[in-house]
């Protein structure tokens, strides 16, 4: 009996060991709504819609909401240049509007990737890199305030100067995630490293091909750089997940995935601008989204498409 006894005890032990650490790989379980914060790469949504494919791909059964709500140009440090979009408005400030986003969406899970913007595209200067770390430790502090079950990091994406390369503005960035990386493990906090994967990726391609880039203007990054971004992602939350070099590859043969990561895009893409229209901001030039229960009613029909599919 005592036998039995401490097999049985083992053996519930060994369960309740295995549910935690599935749990831990999905930080979307602590919530319905898994937030994103960013600047222009988010809002474009590629890596944000491919995280969210795999996911639903792999958790059928689990039904949280994705929500970008990145914003073009914008910076946590509050810094601008004096020419920014040829003098027409500096940039925007994510702490201008995230009180709102914060009250009104009430995410669990919040993703947040800055950098890019707030060294300005000008040389490393020790004040700019202070307003950047200020920004992100007030971010830290304002998101664990609003009781945010899980705040995951970021390092910024590479950025890919037109005439340097990899020894232009991106010799800033590389300073910018050193420190994220650094500072966040000291203060416990999880991070996943966008910037030196994507770097190594860059440095090899170059090496194979000078005029290979991952993004045309430097900064943008197209499907191959929105795919390293999201396979860093996953390859942190769902490690034992199978993923392919290329974001074609994944989709290659899997007709279902390839459909449903065409809806996925589409509806975020309808529901960036919505929220972001609902809560507010002050950057002039996007497109006006429809009202959210407008959205929100598209939303659910592309979830029933989605659950056709068999995810």
């Amino acid at each position: 009996m005592r036998v039995l006894s401490l097999l049985f005890c083992l053996s519930l032990w060994y369960v309740q060991a295995v549910g935690q650490k599935q749990d831990n790989q999905f930080p979307w379980n602590e919530g319905k709504k898994v937030l994103f914060l960013g600047n222009s790469i988010t809002y474009a949504g590629q890596y944000v819609a491919m995280t969210e494919s795999l996911f639903l791909s792999s958790h059928p059964k689990k039904k949280p909401q994705f929500i970008n709500s990145g914003l073009p140009s914008e910076t946590v440090s509050g810094l601008s240049e004096p020419n920014h979009a040829e003098g027409k408005f500096p940039r925007p400030c994510l702490f201008d509007r995230l009180d709102n986003v914060l009250d009104k969406i009430k995410p669990e899970v919040v993703f947040v990737c800055y950098g890019m913007n707030d060294g300005i595209y000008l040389p490393f200067d020790s004040t700019r890199f202070e307003a950047y770390k200020n920004g992100i430790i007030r971010l830290q502090k304002r998101l664990a305030n609003q009781g945010v079950k899980r705040i995951i990091w970021m390092t910024p994406p590479v950025q890919d100067d037109l005439k340097l390369r990899l020894n232009g503005y991106n010799k800033v960035l590389d300073r910018y995630a050193e420190w994220l990386i650094n500072y966040g493990q000291k203060q416990s906090w999880e991070i996943i490293d966008l910037h030196f994967p994507m770097r190594r990726y860059l440095e090899s391609g170059i090496e194979k091909d000078p005029q290979f880039r991952l993004a045309a203007d430097g900064v943008h990054p197209g499907d191959l750089g929105h795919w390293l971004m999201a396979r860093e992602i996953v390859k942190h939350l769902m490690p034992d997940f199978s993923i392919e070099s290329t974001w074609e590859d994944n989709l290659r043969d899997k007709p279902k995935l390839r459909q449903l990561y065409a809806l996925v895009l589409k509806r975020q893409t309808i529901m960036k601008d919505a929220w972001l229209t609902f809560t507010g901001h002050k950057r002039p030039g996007l497109a006006k989204g429809i009202p959210l229960e407008d959205a929100l009613k598209s939303y659910d029909v592309m979830q029933e498409e989605i659950n056709k599919l068999g995810f």
